[in-house]
Protein backbone atom coordinates (compact mmCIF):
# COMPACT_ATOMS: atom_id res chain seq x y z
CA UNK A 1 0.00 0.00 0.00
CA UNK A 2 1.79 3.38 -0.95
CA UNK A 3 1.05 6.42 1.02
CA UNK A 4 1.19 9.81 -1.14
CA UNK A 5 4.09 12.00 -0.45
CA UNK A 6 7.94 11.62 -0.16
CA UNK A 7 8.60 7.98 -1.78
CA UNK A 8 11.83 7.45 0.89
CA UNK A 9 9.07 7.24 3.25
CA UNK A 10 7.36 4.55 1.65
CA UNK A 11 9.94 1.61 1.60
CA UNK A 12 9.19 -1.69 3.32
CA UNK A 13 10.74 -1.09 7.16
CA UNK A 14 8.81 2.04 6.83
CA UNK A 15 6.43 0.24 9.09
CA UNK A 16 3.37 2.19 8.30
CA UNK A 17 5.34 5.78 8.14
CA UNK A 18 5.63 5.67 11.94
CA UNK A 19 9.50 5.52 11.94
CA UNK A 20 8.99 8.16 9.75
CA UNK A 21 6.87 10.46 12.18
CA UNK A 22 9.49 9.50 15.05
CA UNK A 23 11.74 10.57 12.79
CA UNK A 24 10.57 13.89 12.24
CA UNK A 25 9.27 14.59 15.99
CA UNK A 26 12.92 13.98 16.80
CA UNK A 27 14.11 16.59 14.24
CA UNK A 28 11.34 18.65 15.25
CA UNK A 29 12.64 19.00 18.97
CA UNK A 30 15.96 19.10 17.87
CA UNK A 31 15.70 22.39 16.28
CA UNK A 32 13.40 24.27 18.72
CA UNK A 33 15.18 27.45 20.10
CA UNK A 34 13.26 30.22 21.95
CA UNK A 35 13.22 32.82 18.93
CA UNK A 36 15.16 35.28 21.14
CA UNK A 37 18.24 33.21 21.31
CA UNK A 38 18.84 32.61 17.71
CA UNK A 39 20.52 36.58 17.05
CA UNK A 40 22.52 35.49 20.06
CA UNK A 41 23.98 32.21 18.71
CA UNK A 42 24.37 33.28 14.76
CA UNK A 43 26.21 36.24 16.19
CA UNK A 44 28.34 34.21 18.59
CA UNK A 45 29.08 31.59 15.61
CA UNK A 46 30.15 34.30 13.32
CA UNK A 47 32.64 35.33 15.83
CA UNK A 48 35.72 33.35 17.58
CA UNK A 49 35.26 33.07 20.75
CA UNK A 50 38.17 33.43 23.71
CA UNK A 51 38.57 30.66 25.98
CA UNK A 52 36.67 32.69 29.00
CA UNK A 53 34.06 33.47 26.65
CA UNK A 54 33.68 29.79 25.34
CA UNK A 55 33.74 28.60 29.22
CA UNK A 56 30.75 31.35 30.23
CA UNK A 57 29.03 30.11 26.67
CA UNK A 58 29.03 27.03 28.14
CA UNK A 59 27.92 27.55 31.75
CA UNK A 60 24.87 29.24 30.64
CA UNK A 61 24.10 26.37 28.34
CA UNK A 62 24.92 23.38 30.15
CA UNK A 63 25.05 24.68 33.71
CA UNK A 64 28.79 23.83 33.89
CA UNK A 65 32.28 23.79 31.99
CA UNK A 66 33.01 19.58 31.48
CA UNK A 67 36.21 18.55 32.48
CA UNK A 68 37.62 17.51 29.03
CA UNK A 69 36.31 21.15 27.75
CA UNK A 70 38.37 22.93 30.40
CA UNK A 71 41.02 21.42 28.11
CA UNK A 72 39.66 21.75 25.03
CA UNK A 73 38.34 25.45 24.91
CA UNK A 74 42.09 26.37 25.75
CA UNK A 75 43.04 25.03 22.15
CA UNK A 76 40.26 25.58 20.27
CA UNK A 77 36.84 26.89 21.39
CA UNK A 78 34.58 25.52 18.50
CA UNK A 79 33.84 22.06 20.06
CA UNK A 80 32.83 23.94 23.01
CA UNK A 81 30.16 26.08 21.70
CA UNK A 82 29.10 23.03 19.43
CA UNK A 83 28.41 21.07 22.72
CA UNK A 84 26.93 23.63 24.38
CA UNK A 85 24.38 24.11 21.71
CA UNK A 86 23.91 20.15 21.45
CA UNK A 87 23.47 20.14 25.32
CA UNK A 88 20.96 22.83 25.47
CA UNK A 89 19.13 21.15 22.19
CA UNK A 90 18.88 18.02 24.79
CA UNK A 91 17.99 19.28 28.36
CA UNK A 92 16.44 22.74 27.57
CA UNK A 93 12.81 22.83 29.06
CA UNK A 94 10.39 20.91 26.62
CA UNK A 95 7.45 18.27 27.96
CA UNK A 96 10.06 17.36 30.44
CA UNK A 97 11.79 20.96 32.69
CA UNK A 98 15.36 20.84 32.56
CA UNK A 99 15.68 19.91 36.19
CA UNK A 100 13.86 16.66 35.51
CA UNK A 101 16.27 15.76 32.95
CA UNK A 102 19.02 16.31 34.72
CA UNK A 103 18.03 14.72 37.37
CA UNK A 104 17.26 11.72 35.59
CA UNK A 105 20.81 11.79 33.79
CA UNK A 106 22.41 12.41 37.97
CA UNK A 107 20.25 8.98 38.42
CA UNK A 108 21.63 7.04 35.79
CA UNK A 109 24.76 8.44 36.66
CA UNK A 110 23.80 6.53 40.48
CA UNK A 111 22.78 3.72 38.96
CA UNK A 112 25.86 3.00 36.66
CA UNK A 113 28.65 4.94 39.19
CA UNK A 114 29.71 7.12 36.54
CA UNK A 115 31.51 10.00 38.21
CA UNK A 116 31.42 11.99 35.21
CA UNK A 117 26.81 11.91 34.78
CA UNK A 118 27.02 12.55 38.94
CA UNK A 119 28.10 16.14 37.58
CA UNK A 120 24.78 17.11 36.54
CA UNK A 121 23.63 17.71 40.38
CA UNK A 122 24.90 21.30 39.52
CA UNK A 123 22.69 22.06 36.77
CA UNK A 124 19.77 20.39 38.37
CA UNK A 125 20.45 22.20 40.90
CA UNK A 126 20.88 25.45 38.79
CA UNK A 127 17.56 24.48 37.47
CA UNK A 128 15.78 24.57 40.98
CA UNK A 129 16.22 21.15 42.24
CA UNK A 130 15.67 21.05 46.08
CA UNK A 131 17.62 18.89 47.88
CA UNK A 132 14.88 16.52 48.51
CA UNK A 133 14.45 16.19 44.94
CA UNK A 134 18.33 14.98 44.69
CA UNK A 135 17.68 13.04 46.93
CA UNK A 136 15.15 10.62 46.27
CA UNK A 137 16.23 10.97 42.38
CA UNK A 138 20.34 9.99 43.31
CA UNK A 139 17.38 6.92 45.54
CA UNK A 140 16.41 5.65 42.49
CA UNK A 141 19.48 5.74 40.59
CA UNK A 142 20.76 3.28 43.89
CA UNK A 143 17.67 1.34 43.26
CA UNK A 144 18.52 1.16 39.57
CA UNK A 145 21.80 -0.33 39.96
CA UNK A 146 20.64 -3.29 41.77
CA UNK A 147 17.92 -3.96 38.87
CA UNK A 148 20.20 -3.57 35.33
CA UNK A 149 22.04 -6.54 33.87
CA UNK A 150 25.26 -6.57 35.08
CA UNK A 151 24.64 -3.38 37.13
CA UNK A 152 27.04 -2.60 39.93
CA UNK A 153 24.64 -3.15 42.86
CA UNK A 154 23.16 -1.33 45.32
CA UNK A 155 26.29 -1.00 47.76
CA UNK A 156 28.51 0.52 45.07
CA UNK A 157 25.73 2.88 44.08
CA UNK A 158 24.72 4.04 47.75
CA UNK A 159 28.55 5.32 47.48
CA UNK A 160 27.47 7.55 44.16
CA UNK A 161 24.10 8.62 45.33
CA UNK A 162 26.09 9.97 48.67
CA UNK A 163 28.43 11.57 46.69
CA UNK A 164 25.50 13.29 44.57
CA UNK A 165 25.00 15.01 48.52
CA UNK A 166 28.14 15.63 49.19
CA UNK A 167 28.23 18.07 46.03
CA UNK A 168 25.01 19.09 46.32
CA UNK A 169 26.10 20.66 49.77
CA UNK A 170 29.11 21.94 49.22
CA UNK A 171 28.00 23.85 45.97
CA UNK A 172 25.40 25.56 48.19
CA UNK A 173 27.43 26.51 50.35
CA UNK A 174 30.12 27.93 47.65
CA UNK A 175 32.89 25.65 48.87
CA UNK A 176 35.18 23.48 46.67
CA UNK A 177 34.00 20.78 45.07
CA UNK A 178 35.30 17.44 43.03
CA UNK A 179 33.18 14.76 41.30
CA UNK A 180 36.29 12.78 40.07
CA UNK A 181 40.11 12.45 41.65
CA UNK A 182 42.21 14.50 39.13
CA UNK A 183 43.76 12.12 36.26
CA UNK A 184 47.51 10.95 37.35
CA UNK A 185 48.14 9.63 33.68
CA UNK A 186 50.39 6.75 35.23
CA UNK A 187 47.69 3.72 34.47
CA UNK A 188 48.80 2.56 37.84
CA UNK A 189 52.18 2.44 37.31
CA UNK A 190 53.98 5.34 38.99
Amino acid sequence: MKKEGNEERDQPCDRGGRTWEIFDAIKQFLAMRPESHEKEEKKMAEKKMTVEEVNEYMKQKCGFVPRMFQIINTVTPDPGRTFADFYASIFGDGALSKKVKELMFMAGGVGYCSPRCIIHVIPAINAGATTGEIFEAASVGMILAGFVPGGPGIPYAFEYALKCLDIEAKFRKGEKWEYLPAPKFDHGVF
